[in-house]
């Protein structure tokens, strides 16, 4: 990994001039990220759109500055995502921030044919870069908290090949992937058992690259060297080293990021969209000023590593 936290991470990317592209951006947790942004010099200015108005009751009240950006005065939702994609589209912008709208309408406009941002027989899915100093010893992904609702095994598989990419881009060469279970045996009433099976029978004939898949395992196996020995797991190099934790479906993974983010102690993240060929940042509405800024953090980085826009 080219940094070993948020904190050396922002130390990367300061006064890289960024502009970011806000779709409904009359809000005040957004704008607050925006302010932080600016003051730890990482973005530089950048579109607004949404509600004039609301858009300057917004920035007036976390003390941002307008002057710095372009307003766009829209209403509609779609109207609002549609016209932030285009003009990251055409390099008006650096990445994409969400911003109070849906994300169904984000994830439409950017999944538009015309758009061409996920290569064809590809897809998103959500990458979520966590910080747990006080439980874990490095940097790691949950994925997909947020796009892929009942992905199917070919689709764990892209899920798998967008976060390595990702991984890959932040430093690290082969990634750790184990495939996270109930439990850490094949039970055929357990179909994501079944999914990990396959995922890491996949990873051993060389069709799942660049990468170390190992599972099923639970979350103490996952994240505990020691416990994995306790559950009888020998000869494995995923446990208590995992860089990407894959989930089974929308119903484990949004609750585990959630809890994560609320009661991880010291907890540091940032969110973004893997497989988009220009970086696309998605928190949640609930997620912290701070989680955004790291988000921003993190595309900023992306960005100068893939050269999108350069």
């Amino acid at each position: 990994m080219k940094f070993r936290n948020f904190d050396e991470l922002m130390g990367l990317v300061k006064d890289k001039p960024n502009r970011i592209v806000v779709p409904g951006a009359n809000n005040e947790e957004v704008m607050e990220a925006i302010k932080m942004g600016l003051e730890h010099r990482i973005i530089s200015g950048g579109i607004l759109i949404g509600p004039k108005a609301s858009v300057e009751a917004a920035a007036a009240k976390a003390g941002v500055k307008t002057s710095l950006f372009e307003l766009v005065d829209k209403t509609d939702p779609a109207d609002m995502t549609n016209t932030a994609v285009d003009m990251i589209k055409a390099c008006k912008g650096d990445f994409l921030v969400k911003g109070m709208v849906d994300t169904k309408f984000y994830m439409k406009s950017i999944l538009r044919k015309e758009i061409g941002a996920v290569a064809e027989g590809t897809i998103m899915s959500h990458f979520v870069l966590f910080e747990l100093p006080a439980k874990y010893n490095k940097l790691f992904v949950v994925t997909d908290a947020a796009i892929m609702i009942k992905p199917t095994l070919e689709d764990k598989v892209k899920i798998i090949n967008n976060a390595v990419a990702v991984m890959r881009l932040l430093g690290v060469e082969t990634p750790n992937v184990s495939v996270v279970c109930p439990v850490e045996k094949v039970n055929p009433k357990i179909p994501s058992t079944l999914d990990a099976e396959a995922l890491v029978k996949m990873s051993r004939e060389g069709k799942i690259a660049n990468a170390v898949v190992e599972g099923p395992y639970d979350i103490y196996i996952t994240f505990s060297k020691e416990l994995a020995a306790e559950k009888g797991i020998k000869g494995a190099v995923v446990p208590g080293a995992v860089d990407i934790a894959l989930l089974p479906d929308l119903d484990s993974a949004n609750p585990v990021y959630k809890c994560l983010s609320f009661f991880g102690e010291g907890m540091k993240s940032a969110t973004i969209v893997a497989g988009a060929n220009f970086p696309v940042i998605l928190p949640s509405r609930t997620d912290s000023p701070r989680t955004k800024l790291h988000s921003m953090a993190l595309a900023s980085f992306l960005k100068s590593q893939a050269g999108v826009c350069a």
